[in-house]
């Protein structure tokens, strides 16, 4: 076996590549386990219109068929979005397996850095980052989303990490993993659906060739690792901290008597906080990863 029959780089991606030009990838846990069908396929196609209106080209990123592949057809966006959950939620662990078996599955952040690196892709747009959940200190349950940030060499643009998580131990253990924060335009790491947490970055850039620039210094080092750019939620779709805060302890509540762990625990806690919100906050989760395609198809043109 060779990395030709576990990869496969849609022609358009691996020629932007090759020609230096702009791309951004895109995860795909976030059209089967992160949104109903078929706003999730909606949402995904419209992510990609913007990263082409904003001068870079779109590589979603999935497991087909046994295939890490880079830059999926809106054919298998759509065959994910309606199958839904059914899809396997792929992390590092999974990789292997699923590409053995010849299955399918959704790449997490984890893996979507991970398909995007070997793709020659250095900026991800996505919605939120994992990190230390809530009860991590009896649980154990930290997102393999970190560690691969601290080895990965891909850019994250992301709106701050999910706030179902414990920001303030997430940011301890990014400091730890040597993971720089990038507050966009911003002193202070963004919540998700809100664009407040009470938590600095590490350091505040206003545009996307100072972070282009950053990211340059850092790779040039070769230090390794990558970069989280925290791109605040647009200020009209935020929602109220405290009213926001409040439903998600309802949801972690409920997470926790139902015996929810692991990777099931994230796409549930979305799930229930849409419900207890009326929907309010899927339509926030939508707009705030159409505002980072934006942002990360700006810092790809610089880079590139």
């Amino acid at each position: 076996m060779n990395l030709e029959d576990c990869l496969y780089v849609s022609e358009e991606v691996k020629e932007a590549v090759a020609s230096h030009k702009p791309v951004v990838a895109l995860e795909s846990t976030i059209i089967s386990h992160g949104m109903p069908y078929p706003k999730n396929v909606e949402t995904a196609l419209n992510v990609e219109k913007i990263i082409r209106e904003n001068g870079a080209v779109p590589a979603t990123v999935a497991v087909i068929k046994g295939k890490l592949t880079v830059g999926i057809s809106p054919d298998e966006i759509e065959y994910l979005g309606k199958k839904g959950t059914a899809v396997a939620k792929a992390s590092r662990r999974d990789l292997g397996t699923l590409i053995s078996k010849k299955d399918d599955g959704a790449t997490t952040v984890t893996t979507t850095m991970i398909g995007a690196s070997l793709a020659g892709i250095k900026v991800f747009a996505t919605g939120g980052v994992g990190g230390v959940h809530r009860g991590a200190e009896v649980t154990m349950d930290i997102s393999a989303d970190l560690e691969e940030l601290s080895k990965t060499p891909v850019m994250v643009v992301c709106a701050g990490c999910k706030s179902i998580l414990d920001l303030k131990l997430t940011m301890e253990y990014l400091e730890t993993k040597g993971v720089p924060v990038i507050g966009y335009g911003t002193d202070e790491l963004p919540a998700f659906y809100t664009r407040k947490s009470g938590l600095k970055v590490d350091y505040r850039l206003d545009t996307p060739k100072e972070v282009a620039d950053a990211f340059l210094a850092q790779q040039t080092l070769g230090i390794g690792g990558g970069m989280l750019v925290a791109n605040p939620i647009p200020e009209e779709y935020s929602m109220d901290p405290d009213y926001i805060e409040s439903i998600i302890e309802k949801a972690v509540e409920e997470c926790n008597k139902l015996g929810i762990k692991g990777k099931e625990t994230t796409p549930y806690l979305l799930d229930k906080i849409q419900k207890l919100t009326g929907g309010d906050s899927l339509a926030a989760n939508i707009q705030l990863v159409y505002n980072n395609a934006r942002l990360g198809a700006k810092i790809a043109s610089e880079l590139a």
